[in-house]
């Protein structure tokens, strides 16, 4: 069996696979430490429903958001003003 699926083939398969597992698990865990609306302690479920917007706000603002909302927007800058501009282009 182990001869079956231990190829160089399907290394890609158990990359991509374990990148996914990666993933899922980072995001798993950020939800349970850091998600203001995630209690797993029975002190923190009996305090009912908070109004913390500032924990909400920081969670919802993290750095990696953060980080591409401060960058440019422009994918294609050589082709942004291609349909307006009234200069002829060379060919």
């Amino acid at each position: 069996m182990a001869s079956r699926w231990i190829r160089p083939e399907v290394y890609p398969l158990f990359a991509t696979t374990g990148v996914a597992v990666g993933i899922c698990a980072m995001q798993l865990v950020r939800n349970i430490t850091t998600n203001p609306e995630v209690r797993v302690t029975k002190e923190n479920r009996a305090a009912g429903v908070l109004q913390n917007f500032d924990e909400g706000r920081r969670y919802s603002q993290h750095g990696v958001r953060r980080f591409w909302l401060s960058k440019r927007r422009d994918y294609m800058q050589a082709m942004d003003n291609v349909p307006t501009d009234p200069t002829p282009t060379s060919k």
